[in-house]
């Protein structure tokens, strides 16, 4: 079953595809579903292929095929689907970091993953134990990878909500040992607790900051926090 903003975007793909022959870019699909991020249609596309909807063709840019539509729609040979309405559309996309936005993944073009290893929980609330030894692995699309080492923790509590990192969600770690203002890292605590922050540098302080409301911001000296790496990307299963 298919969420209604993944239905919308699979009726616009096939639409213009049938009108055009060609999928339409990121932008367009942003425009068309009035996204405020691209970060929001690779969740969506990535949603469709893993319920067979739609399925990514190797080696060319935006190479995407429509496999079937929605019960209750109209069939592949029928003339072009309608556009569907532009509604306002808010959805939950990390931002990381507050530096200028990236180009969108070219998922379209490699549709190949890169394992990462897992390493335990991270707390996005009251700190907890270090991370963990590898556990398992995961697969990520090498694209939300760039240079250096990676690992994968998944993420405990809300104290990140507002940043888009929920509860259960998978964030995907540069290994680091120095972030600039601003970066959402994970920082290990006097050796002992680990969680997950935005780092903010106050004079001779380190302030590991929460994006809620509902947890206060935690001081601390240079020497009590050690950078462990700086968040990169993030998974989601719906």
């Amino acid at each position: 079953m298919l969420t209604q903003k993944q239905k919308e975007l699979l009726l616009f793909i096939h639409a213009r595809m049938q009108d055009e022959g060609v999928p339409p870019s990121f932008d367009e699909m942003r425009d068309a579903l009035d996204l405020k991020s691209k970060s929001g249609i690779h969740r969506l596309i990535t949603a469709l292929v893993e319920r067979g909807f739609i399925r990514r063709l190797p080696h060319r840019a935006r190479a995407i095929e429509v496999i079937k539509l929605p019960e209750n729609s109209a069939p592949m040979v029928s003339a072009p689907a309608p556009e569907p309405p532009r509604r306002g559309f808010q959805p939950s996309v990390i931002e990381g970091d507050k530096r200028s936005p990236e180009p969108a993944p070219s998922y379209f073009a490699d549709a190949r993953t890169v394992s990462v290893p897992l390493m335990g929980r991270i707390a996005a609330g009251v700190p907890i134990s270090a991370i963990q030894n590898h556990s398992n692995d995961i697969a990520c699309p090498p694209d939300m990878l760039g240079s250096g080492e990676h690992y994968a923790l998944e993420v405990k509590g809300d104290s990140m909500i507002e940043a888009g990192i929920h509860d259960g969600d998978t964030v995907i770690i540069r290994r680091c040992h120095s972030a600039d203002n601003g970066d959402i890292v994970v920082a290990l605590v006097e050796q002992e607790e680990a969680t997950l922050k935005r780092l903010r540098k106050k004079g001779s302080t380190i302030a590991l900051e929460a994006a809620n409301p509902a947890f206060e911001t935690r001081i601390f000296r240079p020497d009590q926090v050690d950078i462990q790496g700086r968040l990169v990307g993030l998974i989601r299963k719906y």
